[in-house]
């Protein structure tokens, strides 16, 4: 079906791939990013060009046409002028000028025989996606038939398991086009949800990445800082203890980390970062020098390369050693993080704010229980961070709490 622009309209960018014919269409992401007005617009426009079109949107359970997408859809029509083309009543809506209709149904209210009701319709909408469920799914896909159908499916994501999730992102079928989007890229976006975003960031970085940008839901037991960060602007204190400073290397396609941070009043203050993939070793005392204060205090890093360790203390000038490692290391500096009241992340530290919501356990792969195994990835500057604190994480065999 081609779904050539016939109205002047504005269109996110995220968007443009879905102008395209495809047989499923998928938009996911976080609140306000437009997902839905885009394709209450897509039916407008379709039912527009096509006066036989037949529509169909789908949630999995529909109470009340009150929360479907049927009053967004007549908003549409309202705003763009169209309302000549359009007859409105309490249960769907229909095409003057041909036979062409939009109706709205809820999956569990339908088997596989009430649903053959649905095989005249070529564009399915399924709201709330995330909710769908296999069974659903399903009966769905071979109903939606007609030549040149199309499917289309919107959701803010939940699970990874999810049905839609399995389909369109792990399984990616043939015919499939599916994009992400989020309130950063809605250029619509209005100012409240920008602003409620924002808070979120800074209150509740778990909740903000799954709220506002989409994330999976993960239990939150399974991400290792869960409940112990937060972001904030701040100077250090005249009686906090350090500054301490930690590297991690980088490897492939990783990066090369400098961190800098201090302990004070119960809490660890990270306080400024930098990291690049693909430097050179030439390159790395220079940009270990943007961080203030890292040439003139001692870097612990990663010693798993002590030819870096040595290069960037001959040749760069900086005071650098190899930071212990002992059997055990990884999980003793992860419980030493954990002791502290808090930890706080100054904003412009973006890399650890994203690494802090996303460092996690592994999960057991049939029940989700956090597994007493760290998930690689999206670690590297708490790698840093835990090599610059080694010398009070271990003394002996004891875990030592300093900097109050």
């Amino acid at each position: 079906m081609a779904m050539t622009l016939a109205l002047d309209r504005p269109i996110a960018r995220w968007a443009v791939p879905l102008l395209e014919p495809a047989r499923y269409k998928g938009a996911k992401g976080g609140r306000a990013s437009g997902k839905s007005h885009f394709m209450a617009e897509e039916v407008v426009q379709a039912m527009l060009l096509e006066p036989h079109l037949r529509v169909v949107c789908i949630r999995e359970v529909q109470r009340s046409l009150k929360f479907s997408a049927k009053s967004l859809i007549e908003t549409k029509i309202r705003t763009m002028g169209l309302e000549e083309h359009f007859t409105v009543t309490s249960v769907e809506i229909r095409r003057n000028g041909g036979s062409g209709v939009c109706i709205f149904e809820g999956m569990q209210d339908h088997t596989a025989d009430s649903l053959k009701s649905l095989e005249g319709f070529r564009v399915g909408w399924v709201e709330e996606a995330q909710r769908l469920s296999q069974r659903s799914l399903n009966l769905l896909l071979p109903t939606i038939r007609m030549q040149d159908s199309e499917i289309w499916f919107t959701w803010n994501p939940d699970q990874p398991t999810d049905p839609v999730d399995k389909f369109l992102v792990a399984d990616q079928p043939p015919g499939a086009t599916v994009v992400h989007s989020n309130y950063i890229d809605n250029p619509f976006c209005p100012e409240t949800s920008w602003t409620e975003a924002e808070r979120l960031r800074r209150v509740d970085p778990d909740g903000y990445g799954h709220i506002w940008l989409g994330e999976y839901n993960v239990r939150s037991e399974a991400i290792v800082l869960a409940g112990k960060w937060r972001e904030d602007v701040f100077e250090p204190s005249p009686h906090w203890d350090g500054p301490y400073f930690g590297a991690d290397w980088g490897f492939s396609q990783d990066p090369t980390v400098l961190v800098k941070c201090w302990i004070g009043d119960g809490r660890l203050w990270l306080e400024d970062e930098v990291a690049r993939v693909g430097v050179g070793m030439d390159d790395i005392a220079p940009m270990f020098r943007e961080v203030p204060g890292s040439d003139r205090h001692t870097i612990r890093a990663d010693n798993a390369r002590p030819e870096t360790i040595s290069h960037v203390r001959g040749k760069g000038g900086m005071r650098i050693e190899a930071a212990p490692k002992w059997s055990g290391s990884v999980e003793d500096g992860v419980e030493y993080l954990r002791k502290f009241e808090e930890i706080v992340i100054h904003e412009r530290c973006r890399g650890a704010i994203e690494e802090a919501r996303l460092w996690r356990y592994k999960t057991d792969r049939l029940t989700g229980d956090p597994l007493p195994k760290l998930q690689p990835g999206n670690d590297h500057r708490w790698d840093a961070v835990r090599y610059a604190l080694s010398p009070l994480i271990r003394v002996g065999n004891e875990l030592i709490f300093g900097g109050q």
